[in-house]
């Protein structure tokens, strides 16, 4: 199914496929189909907190997950904000094999993933889980798609905090 015919608003199913094979599924809204993107929301229903160097970010229950995916970029994107609008940071996935069909969007997750906090600062995250060293893993795909995204993430944040903001202002019925 092209992309751009899929029906905003939709209720759409997030499938995250983890290294070891388990299955992680959110039930999410369809916010935008275009091009090669793909854009979701949807409230978290749960707390959870990551480390991050010496901090920790904890991202609440009810707060909102844009998520972005490119079927054509080894990433993708959750961009939260609380229920008052305030960006709370952007999480990016390494990941591989997307796919778009009208009931999911599915992905491989590759373990690594890199936190972005608000200010700037930024945090590769799981190395520690990694088989084997990063620039062996996948044979040094992870690695590449890694200092890829490293080198293109302030361009894909501040379209995103852009993109966000529209979408944001959509649901919340202020535009």
């Amino acid at each position: 199914m092209p992309i751009g015919s899929m029906a905003q608003g939709s209720s759409i199913l997030e499938r995250k496929i983890r290294y070891d094979a388990t299955v992680v599924d959110h039930h999410c809204k369809l916010l935008k189909a275009e091009g090669s993107t793909v854009i979701l929301a949807h409230q978290n229903e749960r707390s959870f907190s990551m480390k991050a160097g010496v901090r920790e970010l904890t991202i609440s229950k009810g707060v909102l997950t844009f998520a972005y995916y490119w079927i054509d970029q080894p990433y993708n994107l959750y961009y939260w904000k609380d229920l008052n609008g305030n960006e709370l940071g952007a999480y990016f996935n390494i990941v591989r094999n997307t796919h778009v069909s009208e009931e999911a969007v599915s992905f491989e997750d590759l373990i690594i993933d890199l936190l972005v906090l608000p200010g700037g600062d930024y945090y590769i995250l799981d190395e520690d889980e990694l088989p084997e060293p990063l620039h062996q893993f996948e044979d040094g795909f992870v690695q590449k798609a890694l200092q890829m995204l490293l080198d293109r993430k302030e361009h894909i944040l501040r379209e995103a905090a852009v993109e966000t903001e529209r979408l944001w202002q959509e649901m919340k019925g202020l535009s």
